[in-house]
Order: C-alpha cells, then structure tokens, then sequence
C-alpha cells in the first residue's frame, strides 16, 4: 500500500469519526451568533463562522454526516437494485435482457446529474425527495457491470455442473455468480460513493437537497459565494472538505481495483 493510499484511508477515516460524533454539535451548528459574523480562521475560533455567526467547523461535522449518509443509502439502494437487474437480465437472457439494455441505454443517453436534478425539481427539495432522484438514476451503472460480468462467468465449467445437479437458479446466482463478479463491484461501488457526495453537494449548492437550517457542504458552499471577497475562508472550508474527501475516496477505489486485477491475473 502506498503512502498516497495510506493518507488516503486516514482521510476516509476521520471524516466517517466526525460524521459519527456530530449529532453532539448539532445545536452548536445552528446557533446564531450574529457579533462573529463571517470571523476568519482563528486559534480561538476554529474554522471561522458564517454570516449568521454561526461556526463553520461544527457545521462541517454535521455535513460530512449527511453527505456520508447519503451516499451509504443511496450506493446501497442502487448496488441491490442494479446488481439484482443486471444479473437477472444476463441469467434469463432472450426479450428480458433486451429490454433491460435498451432501459440502460436510455438513461446513459442523458447525464446522471441532469436527470437527478429534472427528478428532484419535480419531487421538491428534501432529503428524502433527494435520496429517491439519485436513486433513481444510480443503478444504471451497477446494472450494465453486473449484466457484462455475469455474461462472462456463466458459462464456466461449475456452474455448469451446478445447473446440470438440478440446483435452483437463484442458489447458483448466489453461490457461484455473485462470489466472482463481487470484485468489480465493490470497486463500482467505491466509485459511486464519491458520485453520490458530489451529486449531493450539487443539488443542495442548487437548493433542492437538504434545507436548512440542516447544515449542507453544497449549501454552505453556496451561501459562501456571496461574501468570496471578504470572507473567502467561508468557501474555501467547506470546498476542500468536499474535494479531501472525494479524492480519498477515488484513490481507494484506484487501489481496490488494482489489488483485484493483480488478483484476477492470477
């Protein structure tokens, strides 16, 4: 493992720590303190506050629980439902698969972000509303991976055997399917994590995610546009809290799926 990945790892890490204590810095993230106002990085102040006075650093912790939450739900509901699709599609094959393929072929004509925002602007703002519209459109891609990499395993000699021993679709699914094509999949799934953080981040940056008072890295990053000038620190913050934790992500996803073709060559 190399230091990049360590560091990496150790950034992971510490933000999935703060998103675990930050309900304790709820209240503190939402208390107005209008005498601090946009107060600059500091030793006595942290991170510095906003322009309602309230302080950045507690409002991050809280954010990084709603983007971490967030992408957690939405990577889960899209890996089964996209996994679940795909490998049924490639197992029965014939009008089934056709069809799928042409469904995935339709959402991968329009851009993902687009579609979840079009999703989100019909549904309203919310968080609920916002995990339905990156549902929504995530699975795709957990679909056409699953699909290909069931088409590739089929047709090897056990689970041959195991559908000439009379066993039942679903138990060769589980038992010899889905224990091979688990490796691309989890590196997909790493992958998707980092999406979703940064699809989040847009929607609320556009306002139909999560609504405030409930702190956002997009709605912070949002409202600090207004005051770049003469309070830069108030985008900055939560900017490269976003892109630390995107780009760790991406690098373990880098790894994991070096580490499983080194081991698929093997």
């Amino acid at each position: 493992m190399t230091p990049a990945v360590r560091i990496a790892a150790l950034i992971v890490f510490s933000w999935a720590l703060v998103a675990l204590i930050s309900p304790l810095q709820t209240q503190a993230a939402n208390e107005i303190s209008l005498e601090h106002m946009l107060e600059r990085p500091a030793l006595g102040s942290g991170l510095g506050r906003d322009d309602l006075g309230r302080p950045i650093a507690a409002r991050l912790g809280v954010g990084a629980q709603v983007s971490l939450l967030v992408a957690m739900v939405v990577v889960s509901i899209t890996a089964s439902v996209g996994i679940a699709v795909g490998v049924t599609a490639a197992w029965l094959g014939g009008w089934v698969d056709l069809i799928v393929v042409r469904i995935i072929d339709v959402f991968l004509a329009f851009p993902g972000i687009l579609l979840a925002i079009a999703l989100s602007g019909i549904l309203g703002p919310g968080l609920f509303n916002l995990l339905v519209a990156l549902s929504a459109v995530g699975w795709v891609g957990f679909a056409r991976l699953a699909r290909a990499q069931t088409l590739s395993v089929r047709q090897r000699d056990h689970v041959a055997v195991a559908r000439a021993l009379g066993v039942p679709a679903f138990g060769v699914v589980v038992k010899h399917i889905l224990p091979l094509i688990a490796g691309p999949l989890l590196v997909e799934a790493t992958f998707a994590l980092s999406a979703v953080i940064v699809a989040e981040a847009g929607l609320s940056f556009l306002g139909l995610g999560v609504q405030p008072p409930a702190p956002s890295w997009g709605a912070m990053i949002r409202d600090g546009t207004r005051y770049m000038l003469v309070a830069p620190h108030f985008v900055l913050v939560p900017g490269l809290a976003l892109m630390s934790l995107v780009i760790a992500i991406n690098l373990l996803g880098d790894e994991l799926r070096r580490r499983w073709q080194v081991g698929g060559e093997r």
